[in-house]
């Protein structure tokens, strides 16, 4: 059996021991200490941004921004509906009802189009959205400068899920920082991680301080447990902080190889024109390429399709995913309003995700793309063979 392939695994850097150690060395195993609060420094610097609130999650994040922003029951939240569902699960805890917008091709983010339509749309039936998540789709800056100018224009609050971003840039500012509040995600498999993990940013102080006091559980000054509000228990620990830490010494180094990564598939794979890319539209987009993604056109690829390609690296244990099926095709969300002309359904049925993490060598990726030109070659050697055969018999 062949080495395992992961699609995006943790790559540490050396330092996370350290300050894992400092935690324990110093009995700062709970919740909250030195390792959280210069995690949440670090991330500040790195952003250009004010304020940072270290959490549990990403999902927490969305969740406490949405709480921020005054969103309840009946209310209503648009979100990229190409996304994960922890992008849209939040708006749900709250009772609220997610409005659904579709992809734009460039980018494969939200259509600003289609998000304008829907917001007149919601105006008009007397349900102005509350807020506005916007999704930065495996590393892709969206249209930001056209979704912003739109949320301004209606006066609605952009919150930025940029938990598959951090270190992508639109026109050199760092994403997640250009709406009121932006979430970031450290799971395991995102381009530095915590174990577990997120933050919430903002330049806005209350915002986020007061974010830090719902997610310690909304416990007021006071010698005894008092709590006038419902809070959660959503701090990120000092042991995980420390991990974030170490990680943060070597983001850009992990940004540079995934990079890299996609520039060599890319310089491979284009000998197939079948074979397309999420990539930078124009200068003014900086991806971290989180993960390289591709679309496999069927027509061209001599009727090769994405999941012929993702089951033969199955077998040749690599790890390969399909692109997130959008929320408006999940069965927990189908009946939301969705607006939109299917550009993520097509991107759904078409799409994979190649392994990308920033710790694969070249070895590991000419394995992937090994796969990829067996199978293409042999569908397109055959369907020269079926060509030939047809015009000997008209002839």
């Amino acid at each position: 059996m062949n080495k395992k392939i992961w699609l995006a695994s943790p790559h540490m850097g050396g330092s996370e021991q350290k300050y894992v150690k400092e935690a324990f060395d110093t009995n700062w195993i709970a919740p909250l200490g030195p390792n959280v609060d210069a995690f949440e420094k670090g991330l500040a610097m790195y952003n250009k941004v004010d304020h940072v609130a270290a959490l549990s999650a990403g999902t927490a994040a969305l969740h406490l921004a949405l709480i921020m922003l005054g969103v309840e029951a009946d209310d209503e939240v648009i979100v990229s509906s190409f996304t994960f569902t922890a992008s849209v699960n939040p708006i749900a805890y709250l009772g609220a009802t997610p409005i659904l917008i579709d992809s734009e091709p460039d980018t494969w983010n939200m259509c600003p189009k289609q998000l304008e339509i829907a917001i007149l749309d919601r105006i008009s039936k007397g349900k102005k959205p509350k807020a506005i998540i916007l999704v930065h789709l495996y590393g892709m800056p969206a249209k930001i400068d056209l979704i912003m100018t739109i949320a301004a224009r209606y006066k609605i609050p952009v919150i930025e899920d940029a938990a598959e971003a951090l270190g992508s840039r639109f026109r050199g500012k760092p994403v997640g920082t250009f709406g009121l509040m932006g979430v970031f995600s450290f799971n395991g498999n995102k381009i530095i991680t915590t174990s577990g993990g997120g933050a919430l940013v903002s330049n806005d102080e209350w915002l986020i301080s007061r974010s830090r006091f719902l997610a310690t559980q909304a416990r007021e000054c006071a010698p005894h447990y008092e709590h006038e509000v419902i809070g959660y228990n959503y701090r990120m620990s000092n042991v995980c902080a420390g991990i974030g830490r170490g990680q943060l010494e070597v983001l850009d180094d992990h940004i540079k190889r995934h990079r890299e990564i996609f520039n060599y598939y890319k310089s491979k794979l284009s000998i197939f024109n079948g074979i397309t890319f999420q990539q930078e539209s124009d200068v003014d987009h900086y991806s971290n390429h989180w993960l390289t993604c591709i679309l496999v056109n069927p027509e061209k690829c001599g009727k090769v399709t994405r999941d012929q390609i993702r089951i033969a690296m199955e077998g040749e244990n690599i790890e390969c995913r399909p692109l997130w099926k959008p929320m408006h095709l999940q069965p927990v969300y189908c009946d939301k309003p969705f607006y939109g002309t299917r550009v993520s359904d097509h991107l759904f049925e078409h799409g994979l995700c190649l392994p990308s993490g920033s710790n694969l060598s070249n070895e590991d990726l000419d394995r992937v793309i090994g796969v990829i030109k067996k199978i293409m070659s042999k569908a397109l050697v055959k369907e020269a063979e079926n060509i030939e055969e047809l015009v000997s018999y008209h002839i």
